[in-house]
C-alpha cells in the first residue's frame, strides 16, 4: 500500500503544497509544531532518508533552500530547523520548522491546524518563493 506521502503526490488526498518539481513535493505539516512547518519529500517512496540515492540526497536540500528562505521571510522566525526522524510515516522526509530557539524545536509542540489558517500561510509562503 502507498504511504500517505505517496498518496499526496498522486493527488489522492488533499495537501496545502508549497512547490514541487519531477522529482520532489513540499506542502505544509497539517500538525505544525509551528505555523509554516513544511514537509520536503522525493516524490519516489524510499522509507528511510538516508536511504534515498546520493542524487536525490544533495538535489533535495538545494529543492528545500528557497522554501526554507520563503518560510524565514514569511514566519520572521530566527532559524528554519530542518529535522529528519522517519518514525511517523515510511516514506523519507525532511521537516522545515521555523523556531527561534532550541526549545521550540520539538514536536511536543505540534498541534493541529485549520485549513483556513494552512490555506493562508501556504499562499504566503508561494508568494515569497522566488519566481
Amino acid at each position: 500500500m502507498p504511504s500517505i506521502f505517496t498518496q499526496i503526490v498522486e493527488g489522492r488526498i488533499p495537501s496545502h503544497r508549497i512547490r514541487e518539481n519531477d522529482r520532489f513535493l513540499a506542502f505544509l505539516d497539517i500538525r505544525p509544531v509551528n505555523p509554516g512547518h513544511t514537509l520536503v519529500i522525493p516524490k519516489v517512496e524510499v522509507d528511510h532518508f538516508f536511504a534515498l540515492s546520493d542524487d536525490l540526497l544533495a538535489e533535495i536540500l538545494v529543492f528545500a533552500r528557497p522554501i526554507s528562505e520563503a518560510i524565514q521571510r514569511v514566519t520572521g522566525a530566527a532559524r528554519i530547523g530542518a529535522v529528519v526522524a522517519g518514525f511517523d510515516v515510511p516514506h523519507a522526509h525532511l521537516h522545515l520548522i521555523p523556531v527561534n530557539s532550541m526549545a521550540e524545536l520539538t514536536f511536543e509542540r505540534a498541534r493541529p491546524a485549520s485549513q483556513e489558517d494552512l490555506a493562508a500561510m501556504a499562499r504566503k509562503i508561494r508568494e515569497a518563493l522566488p519566481a
